[in-house]
């Protein structure tokens, strides 16, 4: 309990102390809990096992160039399970900007004797290949100097770092997945990728025997943007169906069901509602969600998984 106390003190103090005064610009899933390999490089490998999962979300819809948002990631320990690889894919259109990401995530964990706890430290590496068209934009001036040239296939390299902590029971993390603040085409100093600082939390305890609730919560930082707090709460029954709520402060409230179809494969749908006045404008956001395990071992998936 101590060393768990220590942790979430050390990534409040870091995220706190991040803040300073260009808004949110990475993609924000309401099934964040299954996508926590986009957010944060210590968790690869986490599962025991290969894992595949491809998250898709339309936000906004109905709202003329919303954004949209897809994530494929892959990730497993090594033989030696101390390490573990992932690949990130990330495709996300707004407006008339469009960007794909490319990564690879590496993990090292450290194990304890007398402790079913482990702690990982990860580091992210890629590229985010960045197209801004110029025709998808109204502009009041065509001949402003800024935006007479299409960006095309920009390359920004990147790197991030992460720290995850978890039990069967109990996870926290703390990462920031882009370390560099670059510029969208290499001139301007005013339209930077600006960093992230991601801390997530959670847990699972059983309530009967057929029934366990997880609750979870994501924090996001970005610089010149409110403070976005997700929660989550997640019902489990029988290991099988996974039905829960989500609030985003001071911007959404959702839902999301997902279905254990077996124990290597969960698919999982959500949806969100905006409470600010462009809800007014949209029909809400939308989600689905497909992930797989690998097994290659004798001793088959390690069954539950909660994170």
């Amino acid at each position: 309990m101590k060393r768990i106390k220590f942790l979430v003190g050390i990534i409040t103090l870091v995220l706190l102390g991040s803040t300073s005064a260009t808004a949110q610009q990475d993609p924000h899933y309401t099934q964040y809990f299954d996508n926590m390999l986009f957010i944060n490089p210590a968790y690869a490998g986490s599962n025991g096992m290969l894992n595949v999962t491809g998250i898709h979300r339309e936000q906004w819809v109905g709202f003329d160039g919303r954004p949209r948002s897809s994530t494929l990631s892959i990730h497993s320990p090594l033989s030696y399970e101390s390490v573990g690889l992932g690949l990130t894919a990330v495709n996300d259109n707004i407006g008339p900007m469009n960007q794909t990401m490319f990564y690879a995530d590496f993990s090292y964990t450290l194990k304890f004797k007398n402790h079913k706890g482990k702690l990982a430290f990860g580091l992210k590496g890629g590229i985010n290949l960045i197209n801004i068209g110029r025709e998808g934009l109204n502009t009041n001036n065509p001949n402003d100097p800024k935006l007479l040239q299409n960006i095309r296939n920009n390359v920004n390299p990147n790197f991030g770092f992460g720290i995850y902590y978890h039990t069967p029971q109990f996870f926290v993390g703390i990462s920031t997945p882009k370390i560099m603040e670059q510029s969208y085409d290499q001139l301007n100093t005013t339209n930077l990728e600006r960093r992230h600082y991601f801390g997530t939390i959670g847990g699972v305890f059983a309530v009967s025997d057929k029934w366990k609730l997880r609750p979870t919560s994501l924090i996001k930082i970005t610089e010149g943007a409110p403070l976005s707090l997700d929660v989550s709460l997640a019902a489990i029954y029988n290991e099988k169906l996974w039905f829960g709520a989500n609030y985003r402060l001071m911007a959404a409230f959702g839902a999301f069901v997902q279905v254990q179809l077996s124990p290597q494969l969960k698919i999982g749908v959500a949806s969100d509602f905006g409470t600010q006045k462009l809800r007014n404008y949209n029909h809400g956001s939308f989600e689905i969600l497909l992930s797989y395990d690998f097994t290659f071992k004798k001793q088959g998936i390690r069954s539950p998984r909660y994170f």
